[in-house]
């Protein structure tokens, strides 16, 4: 993996930090994170107050009043803006000059949920004391609410202003992620849903929810209850309900965020099992079963069957097109031990060749899911042992090493690609490590234009052997931030650490303001610290 010197990035000098703190004082959309794609600004101010701010849409908008998912981010975003005020129309009676911010959305997509290759592009302008947003969906004028409630500042005295500003924007990779494990410890809704403001603050657009592995099975089937009340850490406490199910889904809706859910085979499975007898394979040892058991059955019709149920339920819960289906880090000691399993492999003309043998898994449980027309997704283990595999929609490259060799080995066989390994984010760490994270180069590897567009984003990974919600938050940001721009802005105008420093170090301080446990970045403070909200 590609790295830059870790102690490159403190070795900033005063003066430097100095001249950065006046530039800051100017107050230029450069503070605007993840930075815009093109934008101008000038020093040219207006004053901002709460009692004579709202948000309204333009008459010719196909959304108006009633759209949800706009209507609800107008009050999240009034309160963004000024903490301690609540969002109405009492305020409208009040004297002075009002500031409007205009939203103009080309479809009326209000009611749907975001999509693979929704639009998130918008304009932003500010000038003569009001703001126009114009989008062509509502995911893309939430991208332009964000960047708006980045560019409004307090001078000394606690007034408000913003500067006169322009800014076309829009992502540069259209899957951007976050992957959270809630197996290996249980993290409460609360911590899900928190991080997912966090995410909208960052425009991540993807939750990838690890909902399930070897340590436990917190999703509650109601097709297959046991699988909770046996595999779970608790059967009542350490869950999720579909009612929380859903909750999670509508509360990143009205974000602009997918959630994909992950129910990772054949391996890692062995909270399955605890709850659904004959699932995974008996371990033999010395031609007897050793009570032992490892990855999922592949030799069972009924292996088939219950996953066809599984998923059909899963797939009518989540209404993403996707679905990751996992297939890492598969141990094939399990099945070479087992008789029945060899015999099997002898019928099917396998031979001994055990990669073959999860091929033959890994297509039946993408044609369950194609069926129920989800889009898979599986991890590059998969990949790695079966290139040829013909039903392989999109694959995460997450194994360590040389990570643009492996994303152009992808590419190359015509797949798509999502890149996770640079941006593992569960190891402690000095937080002034981000530039790491934000010195990831996904396309620089040599291929066509068509291989680089196969390139549809990458993902942090926050896996929790030592992660649960007390230390989640500060882990995540900002390094996670770093990971944000790269994925979202423009590389060249994003290529030096130096440049970034000084606004990532402002981002943080707006995300202490909005009840965020990010960590500190360097020596200083915030005019507004962590206050636990």
């Amino acid at each position: 993996m590609c790295s830059v010197n870790p102690g490159h990035q403190t070795r900033i000098s005063y003066n430097f930090l100095l001249l950065i703190i006046l530039q800051v004082g100017l107050r230029k959309v450069e503070g605007v994170w993840p930075l815009p794609q093109t934008f101008t600004s000038s020093t040219e101010r207006y004053p901002l107050k709460p009692q004579t701010f709202y948000f309204g849409y333009r008459q010719q908008s196909a959304a108006q009043q009633g759209c949800s998912v706009l209507d609800v981010a107008f009050k999240r975003y009034f309160s963004v803006i000024f903490p301690g005020y609540t969002s109405g129309n009492d305020h409208l009676r009040c004297e002075g000059k009002a500031f409007f911010v205009e939203i103009s959305v080309d479809s009326r997509d209000c009611e749907s949920y975001p999509k693979e290759d929704s639009s998130e592009r918008y304009n932003l302008s500010v000038a003569d004391g009001q703001a126009s947003l114009n989008a062509e969906t509502v995911w893309g004028a939430l991208r332009g609410l964000e960047t708006f409630s980045q560019l409004v500042y307090q001078d000394d005295y606690g007034s408000y202003f913003v500067n006169k500003t322009d800014i076309e924007d829009f992502p540069r990779f259209p899957f951007r992620g976050l992957l959270l494990d809630t197996s290996r410890h249980y993290l409460p809704v609360s911590a899900i849903l928190k991080t997912l403001d966090a995410m909208a603050y960052n425009k991540f657009n993807v939750f990838h929810w690890h909902i399930v592995d070897d340590p436990s099975f917190p999703y509650q089937s109601r097709t297959f209850p046991n699988l909770s009340k046996q595999g779970a850490f608790h059967p009542m406490t350490h869950i999720y309900r579909q009612s929380d199910v859903r909750r999670v889904i509508s509360y990143a809706r009205m974000r602009g965020i997918r959630v994909l859910p992950e129910f990772d085979s054949p391996g890692h499975t062995k909270s399955w099992g605890r709850g659904q007898p004959d699932l995974l394979t008996s371990c033999y040892k010395r031609g007897i079963p050793s009570g032992t058991f490892g990855a999922v059955n592949p030799a069972q019709p009924s292996t088939y069957q219950f996953m066809m149920s599984l998923f059909k339920e899963v797939s009518s819960l989540f209404p993403d097109s996707y679905i990751h289906l996992g297939g890492d880090e598969v141990d094939f000691s399990c099945w070479r031990s087992n008789p029945y399993i060899r015999a099997f492999m002898q019928k099917m003309g396998f031979g001994v060749d055990f990669p073959k043998l999860q091929a033959f898994y890994m297509e039946n449980i993408v044609n369950i899911t194609s069926a129920l027309n989800k889009t898979s997704i599986v991890w590059q283990d998969v990949f790695d042992y079966h290139e040829q595999l013909s039903s392989l929609s999109v694959v995460e490259v997450w194994k360590q090493g040389c990570y643009l060799c492996e994303v152009r080995r992808v590419a190359k066989a015509g797949i798509r690609v999502i890149l996770a390994s640079p941006w593992y984010l569960d190891q402690p760490g000095p937080t002034h490590n981000w530039a790491r994270y934000y010195t990831v180069w996904p396309l620089a590897f040599t291929g066509t234009e068509d291989q680089k567009r196969l390139v549809i984003g990458g993902e942090v990974c926050m896996w929790g052997e030592y992660v649960d919600a007390a230390n989640l938050s500060p882990r995540l940001w900002p390094r996670a931030s770093a990971a944000a721009e790269r994925l979202w802005s423009d590389e060249k105008q994003t290529s030096s650490v130096d440049n970034a420093f000084p606004r990532l170090q402002e981002f943080r301080c707006k995300l202490l303001r909005r009840g965020v446990q990010a960590e500190p970045l360097h020596v200083g403070h915030c005019k507004h610290e962590y206050q636990g909200v």
